[in-house]
């Protein structure tokens, strides 16, 4: 009979392939199997009375506050028409170039995963705006599929990410329990800067390879991707850097915040959130000069706060302290006074409500999963599944290289069936610590697994963003259109994680350098 811990795993996979919610099936799972081991004199009951202290831990940690700020920010963006004002300028940009449409769409991709980090909306506004157009130039429909889904894709491996968020907690947590294992008792972890500083080259590569070989096709099989027609004009000075400015400045603003260790990944989002709904507001007829005097005023406060504080609490404060209090307060109170502004202006056309709805969705999806998991992993530890998988591990053939690949392989495969949120909270926390204890560098370990997450969107038959593009597809294009286009992107992609894994300094260097 196979043993509990592995007949667990193979039942989870069984309830969600069966159509199940993915956090029902998860604690169902783990329950029904916890009876069963103290039924079977294979498991301590008392075990899941640290339950309670895992929850807790997982709802006051400062890392995951971070989460339903940057789905915020991307919800908001998404429905200000960021991705159809990029799409539009972008196409005019590159359009007259044989392959100039799918360049296109790949570079408003990396600036919509930069910027709103959420696939879903990347790929049902590319699929509703920039499909349509590649057709009717005369692109190959597979080609077309697989450029959109793969662009949309990038929200998860260019920073700021959730998956990058989850993955970097989990490989902390992995870090410190290897860290233990060796009898190293250090507080060093791995925090979310080091992860986004080292996706940020490895998603700058996969877009440049993702460039190259859409320019590839078009020059080999010139009627693939033709050049757009040209009777539109090339947009001007002006209207590139309005459509591109923005969002930019919002990039540098998260992620120079984090990378530059100004702020803190929950505080840094709070920016992206702040300067979204400011974005929003700018966009959608709020009092200009208001909505630009405010945001001004806030980047003020930023720099002159981090420069030169003020604590009027003390019962030394100076003359001069009083007056930067007094500019301060002003300063805050302007730029509350565009926000207010912003969010009245959304709330009267509509938008409001239905981003908040969707923060609240996502972000109930997601922290639904992570708790459920607390329960799953500590009932499969109780049965010895952890013992289990690090002898599997180290009995590999090629030693850590073998683990590796084994490991690698195995999260692709479940990448067919399972979203990333599952893989990375049920799975990764299993194999990780005995990865590190094998003496892989973490960092590095992180960005190899993040593409390979990556990689899920796109595999058949439940990739996301397969499901995605096919809601919004023109009626002319076929499952089989999405199928067959994503297949050139997925081996893509392996070939990206190949690039990671035989250059390691191309993950490591940045947050080497930085932190």
């Amino acid at each position: 009979m196979m043993p509990l811990d592995l007949l667990m795993f193979a039942g989870l996979i069984g309830c969600i392939l069966l159509g199940f919610p993915v956090s029902f099936s998860i604690a169902g799972v783990a329950t029904v199997f916890a009876f069963l081991g103290w039924a079977a004199g294979q498991m301590d009951i008392t075990l899941l009375g640290a339950l309670g202290q895992r929850v807790f831990g997982v709802l006051t940690n400062d890392v995951l506050i971070a989460i339903p700020l940057f789905v915020l920010m991307g919800v908001v963006l998404e429905r200000s028409r960021v991705a159809e004002e990029l799409l539009e300028t972008m196409g005019r940009l590159f359009g007259g170039l044989r392959g100039g449409l799918g360049v296109s769409v790949v570079l408003v991709g990396a600036l919509l995963a930069a910027s709103t980090g959420i696939v879903g909306a990347t790929v049902i506004a590319m699929g509703m705006i920039a499909l349509p157009t590649m057709l009717r130039n005369g692109y190959n429909p597979r080609l077309a599929s697989g450029v959109v889904c793969t662009a949309g894709t990038l929200g998860q491996i260019i920073p700021p990410s959730t998956l990058l968020i989850i993955l970097s907690d989990v490989m902390s947590n992995a870090y410190q329990q290897a860290q233990f294992e060796q009898g190293k008792f250090t507080v060093e972890t791995i925090s979310v800067g080091q992860t986004f500083a080292a996706a940020l080259l490895p998603g700058l590569t996969l877009v440049g390879i993702y460039i190259v070989y859409v320019l590839a096709r078009a020059f080999l099989v010139p009627a693939d991707a033709p050049p757009a027609d040209t009777s539109e004009p090339r947009p001007d000075l002006t209207a590139i850097i309005g459509a591109i400015v923005p969002p930019i400045l919002l990039i540098v603003a998260v992620l120079g915040a984090i990378l530059g260790g100004v702020a803190t990944p929950s505080e840094a989002a709070s920016v992206g959130a702040v300067g979204a709904v400011l974005m929003a507001g700018y966009r959608n007829g709020a009092p200009t000069s208001l909505i630009l005097l405010g945001a001004a005023a806030l980047l003020l406060l930023a720099v002159a706060a981090g420069l030169a504080p003020v604590r009027l609490q003390r019962s030394d404060v100076t003359v001069i302290g009083w007056v930067q209090g007094a500019l301060y307060t002003g300063l805050a109170l302007a730029g509350v006074a565009a926000i207010l502004a912003s969010l009245a202006r959304m709330a009267r056309i509509g938008m409001l409500k239905p981003a908040l709805t969707s923060t609240m969705t996502v972000t109930a999806m997601i922290f639904a999963t992570i708790l459920t998991a607390s329960i799953f992993s500590l009932v499969f530890v109780g049965l010895g599944g952890e013992e289990r998988i690090e002898q599997i591990l180290t009995a590999m053939p090629g030693g850590p290289t073998g683990a590796l690949i084994f490991c690698m392989a195995l999260v692709f495969v479940l990448g067919f069936f399972l979203d990333f949120v599952e893989i990375t909270v049920i799975l990764l926390p299993l194999i990780v610590p005995v990865l590190i204890l094998m003496g892989h560098d973490p960092v590095w370990l992180a960005i190899l697994l993040a593409i390979n997450l990556q990689t899920s969107f796109l595999t058949p038959p439940f990739g996301f963003s397969l499901f995605y593009l096919r809601g919004a597809a023109p009626p002319e294009i076929t499952t089989g259109h999405i199928y067959a286009g994503v297949a050139p992107f997925i081996a893509l992609q392996l070939v990206g994680m190949a690039i990671i894994w035989l250059m390691p300094a191309i993950a490591t260097w940045l947050p080497a350098a930085i932190f």
